[in-house]
């Protein structure tokens, strides 16, 4: 994997902010894929007493997929859009939390993304000892006017 640019701080390619923004940084980006980083908070939402969740897994995943289409929008010179997780077939991981600070790389590798905004999704986590932690075929949807679907008016009508 290479990327055609120096990459930006994770910011420039995800519409999170604040408290959601769950990723550290994107480490590489292609046409075809992603791989982004998160060090484990010791803090903060969603972490319990004994780490956190390897449910948020899913979450670090559709926001590397974020990274990666932001990536791609922005060497296309587009503006980065909201996406939405439609789900996932299966996620299957190997602990039922991610120790804190542990360092984790998430790689995401596109299947299919069809002019409809529809995707599918190859994700994987790996610790710092490139042991895989969790892994997923996730599905996605990048409408071309996300914000239609988000506003308080959104299919009552209004």
């Amino acid at each position: 994997m290479s990327t055609t640019t120096e990459l930006l701080p994770v910011e420039n390619y995800v519409p999170h902010r604040g408290a959601m923004l769950l990723l550290d940084r994107l480490l590489a980006a292609d046409v075809d894929s992603a791989v982004a980083e998160v060090t484990v908070p010791r803090g903060g939402l969603f972490l319990h007493d004994a780490g956190m969740p390897s449910w948020v897994g899913m979450e670090y995943m559709a926001q590397t997929v974020a990274a990666w289409a932001g990536w791609n929008a922005l060497r296309k010179c587009q503006a980065v859009k909201i996406g939405f997780l439609l789900g996932s077939r299966r996620y299957e991981t190997t602990q039922a939390f991610f120790a804190p600070g542990a360092v984790l790389r998430i790689r995401v590798d596109c299947d299919m993304m069809g002019d409809n905004g529809l995707g599918m999704f190859d994700c994987r986590i790996h610790g710092a000892d490139e042991k895989e932690l969790a892994c997923a075929r996730i599905s996605v949807f990048e409408p071309e006017d996300g914000s239609a679907y988000i506003s308080p008016s959104a299919g009552t009508g209004a």
